[in-house]
């Protein structure tokens, strides 16, 4: 289970088991502007996502990571303000097989977050007050 807490101001923060996701809200939104919003980490989840893949598939084969990033772009509807398209742009590091440039995309599109969005859950949203027996 993942417990969400607000430690004052504009602060979110998503309690993992032992770890902590610190998210707040720009100035201009209210916040401090002390760590990433909660759609920038949600953004984020997916380049590591697809990272982790991209470090795997490299780790397999033995080949040398030093210098691989990757690049995450947004399309964006700008009358919605929704992301319409995510572009992952793998940084190949020095002397990376072009042989392998296939698998390594391949790899990269099995990402769980990925597939999250291709295949989306159903969101329930609720409170505890019918537990609690408050009626008014």
């Amino acid at each position: 289970m993942i417990k969400v807490s607000f430690p004052g101001g504009k602060k979110v923060y998503a309690h993992i088991g032992e770890y902590t996701v610190e998210t707040d809200q720009p100035p201009q939104g209210g916040g401090d502007g002390s760590a990433p919003t909660p759609f920038a980490v949600f953004l984020s989840s997916i380049g590591a996502c697809a990272g982790i893949y991209a470090l795997g598939f490299c780790q397999s084969r033995g080949i040398d990571t030093e210098g691989m990033t990757i690049d995450m772009d947004l399309e964006s509807d700008y009358r919605t303000g929704l992301v319409t398209k995510v572009i992952l742009k793998l940084n190949t590091p020095e002397g990376f097989p072009k042989k392998y440039e296939a698998g390594i995309i391949r790899s990269m599109e099995l990402c769980a977050v990925k597939k999250h969005f291709e295949n989306p859950p159903e969101f329930v949203t609720m409170t505890d007050l019918a537990e609690k027996g408050v009626t008014e």
